[in-house]
């Protein structure tokens, strides 16, 4: 199944100031949503749930979304907009230093994976295929985009070994989490979106560390612990 293409920009003024446009009501739509379903299933939550959850007919919900899948697929670029300029702010700061840049990009993604719960991966999977390749495309792009500059820094930085080819490390990752995070998988295994993640992170990262990557790793999460600032890695 062809994946679908992602215009996250056309979300970056998604929060108009008035609170009478037109847009704005749309954008209380998509926040309710979001909130819905992802936190109980795609399934369960009806339009009528939604509507009675804004106070506001049906048929002003229908002016906005035409079905539920349209409203799905606008919680979904919604929630990767959220996401990829959350990584983006991360990244674009000035932060040569390998375990920082990680941790505060591990951290980031643990804070927006906590809202998903895997009901809602396994609703969208079997119901819209569609959009679940939306959430798989999304995932898998920011993962090459963002965790690519990890292993750029942590060899410059001597943490990553040289002698493996950094693409070969994120093809790892890529084939691990389109392998592993699917809701069958992750109910075989007892693993939740987030859980998952970290640990397919962790275990591929710490693979094709140094002896001084996972020194300079180890002291770093031992002043965060001390200092009651533990980190997810």
């Amino acid at each position: 199944m062809a994946a679908r293409n992602l215009d996250l920009s056309a979300m970056s003024n998604k929060r108009p100031k008035s609170p009478l446009t037109a847009q704005s009501v749309r954008c209380r739509i998509i926040a309710n949503a979001r909130r819905r379903f992802l936190a109980h299933g795609f399934r369960i939550v009806t339009m009528d749930n939604l509507a009675t959850d804004l106070g506001m007919s049906k048929k002003t919900l229908y002016a906005h979304f035409p079905d539920k899948v349209a409203l799905l697929e606008a919680v979904l670029i919604d929630k990767l907009h959220d996401i990829d300029a959350d990584l983006e702010r991360i990244a674009s700061r000035d932060v040569a230093n390998f375990p920082v840049l990680l941790h505060e990009l591990c951290a980031c993604l643990q804070r927006h994976l906590e809202e998903i719960q895997p009901s809602f991966l396994w609703d969208i999977q079997r119901e819209e295929p569609d959009m679940f390749m939306l959430v798989q495309t999304g995932r898998l792009e920011m993962v090459h985009r963002y965790f690519g500059k990890v292993l750029d820094e942590g060899r410059k930085a001597g943490l990553i070994g040289k002698g493996i080819p950094a693409n070969l490390v994120i093809e790892i990752l890529l084939a691990a989490i389109e392998g592993i995070l699917t809701p069958q998988k992750m109910k075989e295994m007892g693993l939740t979106p987030q859980t998952g993640f970290l640990t397919i992170i962790r275990v591929v990262i710490r693979g094709v560390m140094t002896d001084k990557g996972r020194a300079r790793m180890s002291k770093y999460r031992e002043r965060h612990t001390l200092s009651g600032n533990a980190r997810p890695l």
